[in-house]
C-alpha cells in the first residue's frame, strides 16, 4: 500500500519518461510557449536550463511540439523566434501524426509549461534524458 499518489514523486516520474522512451525509441514532449522559452512579459527573465534541455532530448530523438494557448496568426512570430535561438521543434499545436490514436486532447508524455508544474517535469525530463544519454553511451 502506498502513502502517497505514486506519481507525486519526480523518481517514479522520470523513472516512467525513461521506460516509455525506451519502450518506444522517443518521447513526445510538449512546451509552451509564453514564459517558458519565451519572455513574454520583457522581464528579462532566462529560460536557458529548459532550452537546453529540450535540444539534449531533441537529440536524443524526441519529438519536440509547441502547445501554446497563441493563436495562429502568431504561429509565423513564434517559429522565427525558435529559429533565431535555436529552440528545437516539431510542430506548433500539433501532435505527431504517428499516433496511433487521435482525440481532442493533445498527447504527450511530458508537458513543460510555467502553469504546469514546470519544475518537476523538468527534473524528471532531465533525469530520464540522463538514464538515456547514459545508457546509449554505455553501448557504444
Amino acid at each position: 500500500m502506498f502513502n502517497q499518489d505514486y506519481y507525486m514523486d519526480d523518481t517514479n516520474v522520470a523513472e516512467r519518461l525513461y521506460r516509455e522512451w525506451k519502450e518506444h525509441g522517443n518521447l513526445i514532449i510538449a512546451y509552451d510557449y509564453d514564459n517558458t522559452v519565451f519572455d513574454y512579459h520583457g522581464e528579462g527573465h532566462s529560460y536557458n536550463q529548459i532550452v537546453k534541455l529540450l535540444r539534449e532530448c531533441k537529440e536524443l530523438g524526441a519529438y519536440l511540439y509547441v502547445f501554446t494557448a497563441c493563436e495562429e496568426e502568431k504561429f509565423p512570430q513564434i517559429e522565427a523566434y525558435l529559429q533565431e535561438n535555436n529552440i528545437p521543434y516539431d510542430a506548433i499545436n500539433e501532435a505527431p501524426d504517428f499516433l496511433p490514436f487521435k482525440g481532442r486532447k493533445p498527447y504527450y508524455n511530458v508537458l513543460l509549461d510555467d502553469r504546469a508544474g514546470l519544475r518537476s517535469a523538468y527534473h524528471a525530463l532531465r533525469l530520464a534524458a540522463l538514464k538515456i544519454k547514459e545508457e546509449r553511451a554505455f553501448m557504444q
